[in-house]
């Protein structure tokens, strides 16, 4: 096994990193607890695609009322659209 050479230099400065040094790294779901993976924001894998990315042109205006929502408009967006699909049917 080869020893790399230290990522910091006795002065505190970072060397720049090469090649051999990034594919060394491992992703931080790899190595953190899920109580700080938690914290950041880092999500698992999908268990099951529950929804489709797509584009979507909506008026301005209904934009405007769900995005003053907050987060999670997009989610709500979803919901009145099911919602919507309780009542009626699609031409």
């Amino acid at each position: 096994m080869t020893r790399r050479k230290p990522l910091i230099d006795k002065e505190g400065e970072v060397r720049e990193l090469t090649l051999e040094d990034l594919k060394a790294f491992h992703p931080i779901q790899e190595l953190a607890p899920p109580s700080l993976l938690k914290k950041l924001g880092v999500r698992g894998p999908q268990k099951a695609p529950t929804k489709e990315q797509i584009n979507i042109r909506l008026s301005k205006s209904v934009l405007e009322s769900f995005r003053a929502t907050g987060n999670g408009w997009q989610t709500r967006i979803d919901e009145a659209l099911k919602d919507w699909l309780k009542a009626h049917k699609p031409a």
